[in-house]
């Protein structure tokens, strides 16, 4: 199971191309995408197609060859196979015939994604991509309404609007972050909480695949404007107005900088 770059060709580990170059094929998702990899690499060894609708009879043969003593190196378009990306079923089916299936570890749009976003993640929940449809993806987001940890999901362009939009509506305002095009010449993460993520994606439409982390939930991160407001103005009236945003955005998980000047706005009325 080989990790490979999710963007800028030089994210790769010398372990990973050690193992594309000495295995006897490679199987890929999309093989354009791979072999335009192999190629940057100087790597020339066959390339066959395994994705999503790879069937049982597909696996069993696969096996075979892998009892037989092949090397095969099985990897995703982009990042670590297996998460959101097919390969599940082949590596059961072959530990439980006695092949090794070993990891070799690398870039996964998941943990970038994850640490570029400044939301805590001492704990996380990976969702992968939520259903498409608006009814099963509300249903799906109450159910991780509760879950304790950030959430990280990934999203297609034209659906991230839509999904920012549920986020909100069921999970409150909580604070998070959208990281698209990571590792590549435009990458772009904004930090902040959905409501002004959501303003953000409205404002200029939505380019490249999109991971978004959503932070945990409790009384402080579903907090709206007004709940922000209220606890300033409890705050300043014991303390200055530095100190009371850094105490208010701390409680709440938000952006100390855009506290405080929530905070200097209302001082100023």
């Amino acid at each position: 199971m080989v990790a490979t770059p999710i963007g800028n060709l030089r994210d790769i580990t010398i372990r990973a191309l050690d193992a594309l170059a000495g295995a006897d094929a490679v199987l890929a998702e999309d093989t354009r995408v791979t072999h335009r990899l192999l190629a940057h690499y100087g790597i020339k060894v066959p390339v066959r197609r395994f994705d999503a609708h790879a069937a049982p009879a597909q696996r069993a043969v696969l096996v075979e060859e892998l009892k037989a003593g092949a090397a095969l190196a099985l990897v995703s378009d982009a990042g670590t196979p297996l998460l959101s990306d097919p390969g599940a079923e082949l590596a059961r089916e072959a530990a439980a015939a006695g092949v090794p299936v070993r990891p070799v570890p690398g870039a996964s749009a998941l943990l970038a994604g994850l640490v570029a976003a400044g939301v805590a993640a001492d704990r996380f929940f990976f969702e992968g991509f939520l259903p498409p449809r608006s009814g099963d993806r509300r249903r799906r987001i109450k159910a991780l309404a509760t879950i304790p940890g950030a959430l990280v999901l990934y999203e297609a362009p034209h659906r991230v609007e839509e999904t920012l939009a549920d986020l909100l509506a069921i999970l409150g305002d909580r604070p998070a972050a959208t990281a698209r095009e990571l590792t590549k010449l435009y990458e772009t993460v904004e930090r902040g909480a959905l409501a002004g993520l959501l303003e953000s994606v409205r404002a200029t439409p939505p380019r490249g695949e999109y991971v978004i982390v959503v932070g945990e939930g409790g009384p402080g991160a579903v907090a709206g404007p007004a709940d922000v407001d209220s606890m300033l103005r409890e705050a300043m009236a014991k303390m200055s107005v530095k100190d009371a945003a850094a105490v208010v955005a701390a409680e709440l998980g938000l952006p100390r900088r855009e506290v405080y000047a929530r905070a200097l706005r209302m001082q100023a009325e």
